[in-house]
């Protein structure tokens, strides 16, 4: 009777929590038994670890084999704990030594002939060995090697295969054994589509550039063919680099459906979902719960084009991560949480024809017809996008001339400038600031308090708009540079938030 017992990570939202992988081989006939709320992916590792085995030139035991993944009452989904429970027989069956085991940890899906492939999740645990005090080092295919190595100090040991795990800890010299991991040097200037190329909508390029400056949500109202995509795609391009920790917690994120590339570091994400996506696809879910597209565009931005053409209850699914930048997923035997600090950029015609009020006069849409379409974005939605921007048709003239816009350099260096304002005096972005901090540094002058509250009177906004408002006014004056809010810099803002129903 022999046991091993090795360490590797299960993963719960963003939470990379221990599993002890307890392999037990005992007398009686053969059997190969796993334990311990496994998944089908996890109980198919049968027969993956014995065809490694036996193809990796070791010989599988013809014992009684049982495999506890502890603890019992943690979900264990994925192929992740091939390696652990192959070397946890090879261990116990004394093929191997185990006197070092305990010093590692272990993750990786084996195929048939024993070669590791990538997992879903490395960075994600690679974080929590770090953050929570684990092993002395964290052996992962080799294919995955450079997303987990991102974690400073992680001590990360590639291998290709099993047998090439097997021969790090028999290995007599250290020669023989697997190498550290070194960090790969990354390139961290993005190339984003550039403003320059955007002939006209001096507005709303305006509008852009404070929403950028103080991470607010913005939603674009035009006619076919304004431009409302093009300038939703340059848009990451204006927002501020990304802090190492922020960088971290988005690659994270993609890491966890496969989606991370190490050549994607530091650029934000974009992520634009069709209109047909459910609310699943938005919000994340399943019965293993996975981020969905509020997550994987954390840090970065989320795109909503059609805006009306979405399903109005898939729509109404953000309304409570924009406000506290995290998605929680409940199911009858799980709970998983992840972060959603997005900032929407969503686009929509005016009508259902897309020509209201358009010069030339070809909508034939009525009133009410028009107020239905526009009805199908719920109002408490709309009172949670702070800016609301009307993008016009371009004069032709405008589009056969040469495009003499500023490029998206020049303006991205004003955003970074009216970033760097706020963070220096209240530590964190405009968008982020509570009740309490906006009556502490969002006070306008008296002209701007009297100007703001005429229009709370004349338009009835709710109390959110008065504060989001404010916010917006707080990133205009930053952008000028002007420790005070005064009257022109709540104007904009009003400007910004006349919504479709304000019209």
């Amino acid at each position: 009777m022999s046991l091993a017992v090795l360490k590797s990570r299960a993963l719960a939202g963003m939470e990379a929590q221990e599993v002890s992988v307890e392999v037990h081989l005992a007398n009686g006939l053969p059997a190969f038994t796993i334990v311990g709320l496994a998944d089908t992916e996890v109980k198919e590792a049968k027969d993956r670890v014995r065809a490694a085995i036996q193809n990796g030139g070791f010989e599988f035991p013809a014992q009684r084999i049982t495999v506890n993944l502890a603890p019992a009452d943690l979900p264990k989904e994925s192929g992740r704990f091939d390696l652990p429970i192959a070397l946890g027989i090879l261990a116990a069956s004394r093929q191997i030594p185990s006197a070092r085991l305990h010093q590692y940890e272990f993750a990786g899906e084996l195929s048939l002939s024993g070669e590791l492939r990538p997992i879903r999740g490395a960075l994600a645990m690679s974080l929590a060995t770090r953050r929570n005090g684990g092993r002395l080092a964290f052996i992962l295919p080799m294919a995955n090697a450079d997303e987990a190595a991102l974690v400073a100090d992680a001590s990360i040991y590639p291998a290709q295969s099993l047998l090439q795990v097997c021969g790090h800890f028999g290995a007599k010299s250290a020669d023989a054994m697997l190498s550290r991991h070194e960090p790969v040097q990354l390139v961290t200037q993005p190339d984003y589509p550039d403003f320059a190329d955007v002939k006209g909508q001096l507005m709303v390029k305006r509008a852009l550039e404070v929403a950028a400056a103080g991470n607010h949500s913005i939603l674009l109202v035009g006619p076919p063919g304004a431009g409302k995509t093009m300038l939703a795609a340059r848009f990451v391009g204006l927002l501020p680099a990304m802090t190492d920790e922020e960088a971290l917690e988005a690659a994270a994120v993609q890491s966890l459906t496969g989606s991370f590339r190490i050549e994607h570091w530091k650029r934000r994400p974009f992520r634009s979902p069709h209109h047909t996506s459910s609310g699943v696809a938005l919000v994340g879910g399943g019965s293993v719960p996975r981020p969905g597209e509020i997550s994987l565009a954390h840090r970065g931005v989320l795109f909503l084009d059609e805006l009306p053409e979405f399903d109005r209850r898939v729509l109404d699914v953000l309304r409570q991560p924009m406000e506290s930048g995290r998605i929680t997923i409940s199911r009858a035997a799980r709970q998983a949480e992840f972060p959603a600090h997005f900032q929407l950029i969503a686009a929509m015609n005016p009508c259902p024809c897309g020509y209201s009020g358009h010069i030339s006069g070809v909508c034939n849409c009525s009133p009410d017809l028009i107020r239905r379409y526009q009805s199908r974005v719920s109002g408490p939605l709309l009172d949670r996008i702070d800016m609301q921007m009307e993008v016009a048709a371009v004069n032709p003239e405008v589009l056969s001339a040469d495009a003499d816009g500023e490029p998206t350099t020049v303006i991205a260096a004003r955003v970074q400038a009216a970033a760097d304002i706020q963070l220096e005096r209240q530590g964190k972005r405009n968008q982020y600031l509570t009740t309490r901090e906006i009556d502490h540094f969002c006070k306008p002058d008296k002209p701007g308090k009297a100007h703001l509250k005429q229009a709370m009177e004349h338009f009835q906004w709710s109390g959110r708009a008065y504060h989001r408002i404010l916010r917006v006014a707080r990133t205009i004056a930053d952008l000028k540079q002007a420790e005070r809010i005064s009257q022109p810099h709540v104007a904009e803002a009003i400007q910004y938030r006349r919504a479709l129903r304000d019209r």
